[in-house]
């Protein structure tokens, strides 16, 4: 064992204790928290326009302050964005902007404070150390370790604040003792454009001894493919000492199958739940399906279930009043100055005991042309037992719906890499599981209003030419699950392999 090894292994023992200190005290931890974040921005506009003064309770917060987004405050932040004016909503000047894409908003600018970027980088190593802690395996950290990121060449704001997207501004925060672990080098990650980035990572890497990726898993398996196209060789037979692969920003589950067979089971996986606005879970324990909410990374939580969301009246609950199996919209108030902010995504909590959750989607993406309320996460789960029932392999798939006056059905576009022996039974398994998943989609589908799914398979890689066509092609970009509008599916009609089903 190194002597890097033999830290690392003291040092996770000692984290992880702590964490679980604080996750087994969380209603007390977030009370402070709560009140420590009210204190420290009395004085600014935003604390001053809504009388942070007076707000001696929980629910005098959520009286004075309505749940908001980017659009709700946006006005705050171009003055700080254009015009560099300070305590607008945290004390000071933010240290950077996280640049990411909205959809009502085009992009996003995401303030962020030295106090987020210490939680954020806190996250990711937390993760790390949780991991080391559980397997008692941290040989990795004597290997290469590959983050596949956006460019940490940061722009400046009109008003000469650093921006940039929050991968490439976390980029220069690796610690000095892993800097010499790091791959690929500082002008590779500069490459704006993701192939191109992709090829020069591969031939910089291909021959060291590569133990830890870190990256989104669309982008990471698209690095895997050029990998084993350039070599004839599975990643496992090039680096054969490879050990970790961590990742998060999507759901995980549709995208398994094919990673177990690219990785074999020898890589361990490890899941993390970063935002711009927030580092918000890790997957604490590697053997366990859900992650673990953090609760020292300076966000205060609430919570408003789906069902309820979107009303005026919508309750915002607190960690001491949600339930599991509940679908919750998530609302951070933070140490950059969001307050009381929709983030978008939707959890659903696993385990009070500590607060575990698994993230089922977004808010913004579900099916609903029909009244059925199909969300993200009960169509990954449709998806995952057809290919679990046909043994099937799926890179991507979209669904849109198919509206007309005489019949109406969901339309799922299907980029395989494996395709069942039958597409009938494949399509009759997914309608049979959207129906004993959703009482909304069985329902309609019992009244006849809706007819049964129809499956397109579409060419290899027409996932990721619709998102070049759109200028978000890698990175932290995502490609869109499922939709109310035909936007994507519209460009995948001209990827099609065969006649729908």
């Amino acid at each position: 064992m190194s002597l890097k090894t033999w830290i690392a292994t003291k040092w996770a023992k000692y984290r992880y204790h702590q964490i679980q200190k604080i996750v087994n005290n969380p209603i007390e931890n977030q009370n402070k928290l709560f009140f420590k974040l009210i204190k420290a921005a009395q004085k600014t506009e935003f604390g001053k326009l809504h009388t942070f003064h007076k707000i001696r309770t929980i629910q005098d917060f959520q009286r004075l302050v309505p749940v908001t987004d980017y659009e709700g405050l946006k006005n705050y932040i171009d003055l700080i964005y254009k015009e560099g004016k300070s305590n607008v909503l945290w004390r000071g000047l933010p240290a950077y902007f996280a640049k990411t894409s909205g959809t009502t908003s085009g992009t996003k600018y995401i303030p962020l404070t030295h106090e987020m970027m210490r939680c954020q980088v806190k996250g990711a190593r937390d993760a790390l150390l949780c991991y080391i802690y559980h397997s008692q395996k941290p040989n990795f950290l004597d290997g290469k370790m590959m983050f596949l990121s956006g460019s940490p060449v940061l722009e400046k704001s009109p008003s000469g604040i650093l921006t940039g997207r929050l991968s490439g501004i976390s980029n220069h925060y690796v610690p000095s003792y892993l800097r010499t672990n790091q791959v690929p080098t500082y002008a590779t990650n500069c490459i704006e454009d993701w192939e191109t980035k992709i090829q020069k990572i591969f031939e910089e890497v291909k021959n060291q001894d590569l133990r830890l990726i870190s990256g989104i898993p669309p982008w990471v398996q698209m690095f895997f493919e050029y990998a084993e196209k350039q070599t004839g060789k599975k990643p496992i037979e090039l680096w054969k000492n490879l050990q970790v692969f961590v990742q998060g920003g999507v759901d995980f589950s549709p995208y398994q199958p094919i990673f177990e067979k690219t990785l074999g089971k020898q890589v361990d996986i490890v899941e993390v739940f970063p935002a711009s606005e927030g580092f918000i879970a890790i997957q604490e324990n590697y053997q366990r399906k859900d992650l673990l909410l953090m609760l020292d990374y300076g966000i205060f939580f609430e919570f408003i279930p789906l069902e309820e969301y979107g009303k005026p009246d919508a309750p915002r609950l607190t960690l001491s009043e949600v339930e599991t199996g509940v679908h919750y919209a998530l609302i951070l108030t933070t140490n950059a100055g969001l307050w009381a902010y929709d983030i978008g995504d939707t959890i659903q909590f696993t385990t009070l005991k500590p607060y575990r959750l698994q993230v089922t989607g977004r808010v913004k993406h579900f099916l609903s042309a029909f009244g059925e309320h199909v969300i993200q996460s009960e169509v990954n789960k449709a998806m995952q037992y057809a290919c679990e029932k046909t043994n099937a392999l799926v890179n991507e798939f979209t669904v849109a719906p198919f509206v007309s006056t005489d019949f109406s059905f969901h339309e799922w576009f299907v980029e395989f890499q494996k395709k069942p022996d039958n597409m009938n039974t494949f399509q009759d398994l997914i309608d049979e599981q959207l129906q004993s998943l959703n009482i909304y989609y069985k329902d309609l589908r019992t009244g006849n209003i809706l007819q049964k799914p129809k499956i397109y398979s579409i060419k290899e890689n027409a996932s990721r030419e619709y998102m070049k066509s759109i200028g978000k092609l890698g990175g932290q970009n995502k490609f869109p699950r499922l939709m109310n509008h035909r936007k994507v599916v519209n460009f995948l009609l001209n990827y099609l392999e065969n006649e729908a089903n």
